[in-house]
């Protein structure tokens, strides 16, 4: 009898075994196998969350089928304890597998809520983004400008103030080519995600700030921020004087960056760069003055905010160092912070014959050799200027 029941016990083990092997192999291919969901969600992760909470999210989102399996398999790759806060897009179809590795992998969040802080030419616009998981585009939730109350005295809109101090909100800052330091700087300290204050000291001169987007966080420390700034300009000013070609009229990286700013506001059209960088340098080998009234700007403005109206005679006639009606070669030092493009442009320029250049009409310019061709161009420009005002009255 005895022999009988170890028989049945072992057989029993023995199937009890072959039911566990093949309990594992199927957890095993559900775990990697593709996934139930039928369009990508965004999973928010709070902090201080754990991997049962998550897979109890994932189930009620219809991204996994069987929690208990996402949990052993986590727990199986050692990745239990490496959940991750903030916000991950998990993609349609995506296994348990996938899905773990998207919560522990680490880094900035891949969906949710974007603060970005664009600052521009003229002025400093605060938006606030959503990414709609489905097309995996951003939709704008908000936006506005900072310091400026709406229309019912309230300064900062709803969406906003909801996503400030949420762990998985990502911050960047764009700043646009062409915007001065002083325009830089004073829109900085409009954005109340960012701390601290800028020393006179750590302040770049004009031209040292690198056009870019910016990935900080919440608290980041302001001069920190600038400090990025000046040294990715700096490396950018490196590089390219590295790779500048022989034979350009002038001599040093600082005069490069003067150069590549006027450059940069003379045009908008990034086909045009290099044709605007031969005019200039054409007129610098000639001895011309180069005649550019973004310069004459900047002398009147200082850098600080925009001039608003046209150039008075007094202005074109003035001796500041800046206008480059009167004075002669490059002005004392750039007028904007310029772009890689613009710096590029400004030691590599196209070979052309042209001297001149001025507005078509069509948000580029008409670019002549001789003055009595440019002389036509700006007649055409004088008569569309007379046709859009008219249009406008």
């Amino acid at each position: 009898m005895w022999r009988s029941i170890a028989s049945n016990a072992l057989t029993l083990f023995i199937v009890l075994l072959i039911a566990l092997a093949g309990a594992i192999a199927w957890g095993k291919r559900e775990y990697v196998a593709e996934g139930p969901l039928e369009q990508a969600i965004c999973l928010r992760v709070p902090s201080g969350s754990t991997m049962r909470r998550v897979s109890e999210d994932l189930a009620a989102q219809g991204a996994v089928s069987y929690p208990s399996i996402f949990r052993v398999g986590a727990d199986y790759s050692d990745r239990s304890t490496e959940l991750k806060a903030g916000s991950f897009l998990v993609p349609e179809n995506a296994s348990m597998e996938e899905i773990v590795d998207i919560v522990t992998r680490g880094g900035a969040s891949t969906c949710g809520t974007e603060v970005v802080y664009r600052i521009g030419v003229n002025r400093a616009l605060m938006q606030v983004r959503e990414l709609d998981p489905a097309t995996g585009t951003y939709v704008e939730a908000a936006e506005f400008q900072p310091g400026e109350a709406g229309e019912e005295g309230d300064t900062v809109p709803e969406p906003y103030t909801r996503v400030r101090g949420e762990a998985e909100t990502r911050y960047r800052v764009l700043v646009a080519e062409g915007t001065t330091v002083w325009r830089v700087v004073e829109s900085l300290k409009e954005a109340d995600f960012l701390t601290g204050t800028l020393a006179p000291e750590d302040t770049p001169l004009e031209g040292m700030i690198a056009p870019d987007s910016y990935e900080v966080t919440e608290g980041a420390d302001m001069a920190d921020l600038v400090a990025r700034m000046r040294a990715l300009q700096q490396q950018r000013l490196d590089t390219v004087w590295a790779q500048r070609r022989e034979g350009l009229p002038f001599e040093t990286p600082e005069e490069m960056l003067t150069l590549a700013s006027i450059i940069e506001k003379e045009t908008g059209v990034p086909e045009e760069r290099r044709q605007v960088a031969s005019v200039f340098e054409n007129r610098l080998r000639q001895g011309m003055r180069l005649q550019t009234d973004p310069t004459v700007i900047y002398g009147v403005t200082d850098g600080r905010g925009v001039l608003g109206r046209g150039l008075r005679q007094s202005e074109l006639q003035s001796n500041s160092p800046y206008n480059t009606y009167v004075v002669e070669g490059l002005p004392p030092g750039p007028i904007a912070n310029p772009g890689l493009a613009s710096l590029e442009a400004a030691i590599n320029p196209d070979t052309t014959p042209y001297l001149f250049f001025v507005a078509d009409g069509s948000g580029g310019h008409a670019f002549a050799e001789t003055l009595a061709e440019h002389n036509e161009n700006v007649a055409r420009w004088r008569a569309i200027e007379a046709q859009q005002q008219q249009a406008n009255q």
